[in-house]
């Protein structure tokens, strides 16, 4: 029944163009009335407590092929590319916009301000867990983001990033 109300809101809005998608339990889309278009290619898969998120004058496109494991999301704000043969590892998470904020004359966060700037993630890349991309970034094709990233800048293409931990051994 909630999967069936999912595809139903998909479904309702004029901007929203998709066919052959698999929706899992607990997924959720939240559109705005006044998007702009979001776009899902054939045969995507949206695993089981993914979130979608698509604001007003926002553009989502995502490529035939694409997998989102488990909890997932997608902010979009602005504008969120995603390529063919993309799949996601669990708790993936992209946000094409952060908070505004002031330091001077006093540090203030704005909680309904945002400053964005378009995520674009090529064909056949892989983001492992719980990979965060944020604002502003290019991750070209066939790359693949290691488990636990941040990706705050661009990625070229054939590219492999891995979170280098270094280890330290105190003594006691």
């Amino acid at each position: 029944m909630y999967r069936k109300q999912q595809l139903s809101i998909l479904k309702k809005n004029p901007k929203v163009f998709f066919e052959n998608i698999r929706i899992g339990m607990g997924g959720r889309f939240v559109l705005d009335k006044d998007l702009k278009k979001v776009s899902i290619g054939k045969s995507v898969e949206f695993r089981n407590y993914t979130c979608v998120l698509v604001m007003k004058d926002a553009y989502l496109e995502i490529g035939d092929r694409f997998f989102m494991n488990n909890f997932c999301s997608i902010n979009c704000l602005e504008h969120i590319s995603i390529g063919e043969n993309t799949l996601f590892g669990e708790n993936v998470r992209l946000y094409d916009h952060n908070h505004a904020y002031e330091t001077s004359p006093a540090f203030k966060v704005h909680p309904s301000k945002f400053t964005t700037a378009p995520i674009k993630i090529g064909s056949n890349c892989w983001l492992g867990s719980n990979v965060t991309v944020l604002k502003g970034v290019t991750i070209g094709d066939n790359c693949i983001i290691g488990a636990g990233c941040t990706i705050y800048k661009d990625i070229p293409a054939n590219t492999r990033v891995v979170n280098k931990q270094d280890l330290v051994f105190n003594s006691l």
